[in-house]
């Protein structure tokens, strides 16, 4: 059930009717393939069909859903393709911003860091996964604007949807939440230590990770990949 929109001035509707059905693809309130009705969502969030509409297309552009005229607007299934061209730019943007962060942060933003670490550990108890990933999201913005990198944190937040449905998937079966939270302490050890090889090398294997529980996943749910991409074989990359 998506949540309602309620009134706040300080940023466009459509923008947060966007969030929220992203939200929703991520984490498969609506599952690949299914259709959304522009009415039906805007009597769920309490706003008109117009910033629906237009959070359709910026969804389209994102990847997560398909606009077909005359027939409506459906979700996609997963294409693996797309999720390592995503992992690839992620890589390259987020290994240079842990880099920076390597040489210098704040120490306000070491401490939001560690902050958000010890909630990483409590959700890891829970039964919500969808909590883990919003902590997990919010622990590498802060990290990106710690250094300064806004821009680079926005160019990552466009190309990574496909990469989240599959994060989504992973936990915490394909992927043990202990074991990613140990990949963030070591991040966050380079950052305390003004170590740059030892930030960047612990970013570089947290982000391959992907590359382990991708083709698990594909086999699991073969219904939400696109069959003519997901792997049939693990995928193997150096380090």
């Amino acid at each position: 059930m998506l949540r309602r929109i309620e009134p706040d001035s300080t940023e466009p509707v459509a923008r947060r009717v966007f969030r929220e059905l992203r939200h929703a693809i991520v984490t498969m309130q609506f599952q690949p393939g299914q259709p959304l009705s522009e009415q039906e969502v805007a009597g769920q969030l309490g706003v008109s069909r117009q910033p629906v509409r237009e959070a359709f297309i910026k969804l389209s552009e994102s990847g997560l859903v398909v606009i077909r005229p005359q027939r409506g607007t459906f979700v996609v299934k997963i294409s693996a393709k797309q999720v390592m061209d995503a992992r690839f730019v992620r890589e390259a943007v987020e290994l240079a911003v842990a880099r920076k962060a390597g040489e210098g942060l704040p120490a306000r933003t070491v401490a939001e860091l560690e902050a958000n670490l010890k909630a990483q550990r409590e959700a890891a108890t829970s039964t919500n996964p969808a909590s883990f990933l919003e902590l997990d999201e919010a622990f590498h913005r802060t990290i990106a604007l710690g250094v300064d990198c806004e821009y680079a944190w926005r160019v990552v937040e466009e190309t990574k949807a496909q990469m989240d449905r599959v994060r989504y998937l992973s936990l915490p079966q394909a992927t043990p939440l202990d074991r990613l939270i140990a990949q963030h302490e070591q991040i966050v050890e380079g950052i305390r230590a003004r170590c740059p090889d030892a930030a960047e090398a612990a970013m570089r294997l947290h982000l391959r990770e992907i590359l382990n529980s991708l083709p698990e996943l594909a086999r699991r749910f073969p219904d939400l990949f696109d069959s003519e991409s997901a792997p049939a074989e693990p995928i193997a990359e150096s380090a």
